[in-house]
């Protein structure tokens, strides 16, 4: 199926906001492992603000987690496609009171939810929800995605959305690469920048490239939106050499099982030290990436001595926008003054072969296609620490870590878990499974683990009442729940022994109850809180509140 034989016509979906559509984030956009599977809206740095659906149609999920899209509304439609809401503030008065109830249910807060047939069906409109700054959100907007039927997100700017765009993107660096053994790009094999220069009929020029063998460039650009100062993701690039077209970059639609596919298109140890993402502008193996269009030759130009060429590139926004770099490349065999030299150590990994290590009480299996390439790592043992190469590698799938903690008390084996040295090698903590003298963790990033004991408990403070206050003109009771090494696994807290829901906004380390819920039912209130981190270290907190007495409208379950 092509996308254009099923794309709904123009109006179909509307602007879930009731304010002028700015963008601060587009679909497609580079991040940390994924790309952006929608726009995000701008809400005028504010929250509250009616969000409503873009088309007629059921509430067919409902998601509430601490991370991630924090909470999430998922609209399924009569032709097929679902449209997705998230970092939303709360829901639609009908869809709350059906959210509570499941979450007093089940005495949680984070809750995923799949209605049936509970009536939550909204036509094109009406108010489903208010934007807020939920789960990962780095600040007040609206996440807002279109899906085809087999849940791949689409670019929602494709669907006749009006938004103001008169920029050309920004391109800020161009790079070119040596590829082949044999390969040099101004004498050398290791990367080369490449001055910009602008010229006057737009775009820009590079010096000449001397060059020879297999070469591939990469380009660092940006796309700027009209009323906003975000740099956004841009919608094409394409290249060509000497009017042959090469290689595209289409980000029109993509699927999730091949989202973290970025990082092997970005050139990742490059936005390790640097922290900016160059895309490269060829296909290596195992990129399986569908919005890699058109690609002759992978992207890459062999280049022949004494044969010259022009190398360009065009980098686009959906509203026709344009800049380009034109490359003169001159064909010279010659001298590499700047070798690229490989580090070789006692660890050869085949990317497509499993790989072992065990060493004193430490233990490493790396699966096959966990690498993109075959490649060297250094491995060092040292005590209970293990350092796995650096993190300038990308993992595609998860490594396991194992130590044998034998040689540990029963007591510190209870608090010890397994950690990531990180910045300043301050220990963060990673999940840890454990089995008799066995501990174990799954991860996707290489560098240094060890193990950490944690002794000490969270902190737990109340925000705003203290103990045996009347509080009949509150609306809200907030807590605040800290732990400095582990981390929050849980919590639960009760009035007068009766579970209450306290949404968690991790962001703030804060705890809230919401007084509408009514589940205190006497003049003298006794609130519980209990809190533990990961490896089980628990916090109490108790304190006596008045209120004045009301009709519980909530059914809760002990």
């Amino acid at each position: 199926m092509s996308f254009g034989q099923h794309k709904p016509k123009e109006g179909h979906f509307i602007h879930p906001l009731k304010v002028p559509l700015v963008l601060s984030g587009t679909f497609g956009e580079l991040r940390s492992n994924h790309f952006h599977s929608g726009i995000d809206i701008k809400t005028q740095q504010r929250e509250g603000l009616e969000v409503v659906a873009s088309a007629s149609g059921r509430v067919s999920r409902i998601k509430i987690q601490r991370y991630g899209y924090g909470k999430a509304l998922y609209l399924e439609h009569e032709n097929g496609y679902t449209t997705v809401y998230a970092h939303l503030k709360r829901f639609s008065d009908i869809i709350e009171a059906y959210v509570k109830k499941q979450q007093y249910a089940k005495e949680t807060y984070t809750i995923e939810l799949f209605p049936k047939n509970e009536g939550l069906y909204f036509n094109q409109g009406d108010v489903i929800g208010y934007s807020g700054n939920s789960g990962s959100s780095g600040g007040p907007h609206l996440h807002f995605e279109i899906r085809d039927a087999s849940e791949r997100p689409m670019n929602p700017l494709l669907f006749g959305f009006d938004v103001k765009d008169t920029r050309k993107p920004l391109i800020q660096n161009v790079f070119a690469y040596a590829i082949s053994d044999s390969a040099h790009v101004n004498q050398s094999q290791k990367k080369v920048k490449l001055k910009l220069y602008p010229q006057k009929e737009g775009g820009f020029k590079t010096n000449e490239v001397s060059a020879y063998g297999t070469i591939g460039f990469g380009i660092e650009t940006v796309d700027r939106l009209d009323g906003a100062y975000n740099k956004n993701g841009v919608y094409n690039i394409c290249t060509d050499y000497n009017g042959e077209k090469l290689f595209e970059l289409d980000f029109s639609k993509f699927s999730f099982s091949e989202t973290r596919y970025i990082n092997r298109l970005i050139d990742y140890s490059h936005f390790k030290e640097e922290r900016k993402r160059v895309q490269k502008l060829f296909k290596e193996q195992n990129n399986p990436l569908s919005i890699l269009k058109n690609h002759n030759n992978n992207g890459f130009i062999n280049v022949d001595d004494d044969l010259n060429g022009i190398y360009k590139i065009k980098v686009s926004d959906l509203e026709g926008n344009i800049n380009t770099v034109s490359i003169p490349i001159k064909g010279t065999k010659d001298s590499i003054i700047h070798k690229d030299s490989i580090c070789k150590t006692p660890h050869y990994i085949y990317h497509d072969q499993p790989y072992n290590f065990d060493e004193n009480n430490i233990s490493v299996y790396i699966p096959k296609h966990a690498l993109y390439e075959d490649q060297y790592l250094n491995i060092e043992v040292s005590g209970d620490t293990i350092s796995l190469h650096n993190d300038k590698v990308p993992l595609h799938k998860n490594i396991t870590v194992k130590f044998d903690v034998s040689h540990y008390n029963a007591k510190d084996k209870e608090k010890l878990f397994i950690s990531y040295l990180g910045y300043k090698n301050t220990p963060q903590y990673e999940k840890t499974y454990k089995k008799n003298n066995v501990f174990s963790t799954r991860t996707r990033a290489l560098g240094k683990y060890t193990l950490t004991i944690d002794n000490d408990p969270p902190k737990i403070t109340p925000v705003n009442f203290r103990d045996k206050k009347w509080l009949s003109n509150y609306k809200y009771l907030k807590v605040k729940i800290t732990d400095d090494l582990s981390g929050i696994k849980n919590y639960r807290a009760t009035i007068n022994g009766k579970f209450i829901l306290m949404e968690y906004d991790y962001k703030k380390d804060l705890l809230v109850y919401n007084f509408d819920d009514n589940i205190n039912t006497e003049t003298e209130n006794n609130l519980k809180v209990i809190v533990t981190d990961n490896v089980g270290n628990s916090s109490t907190f108790e304190s006596v509140f008045y209120r004045k007495v009301k009709t519980q409208t909530i059914e809760s379950t002990n």
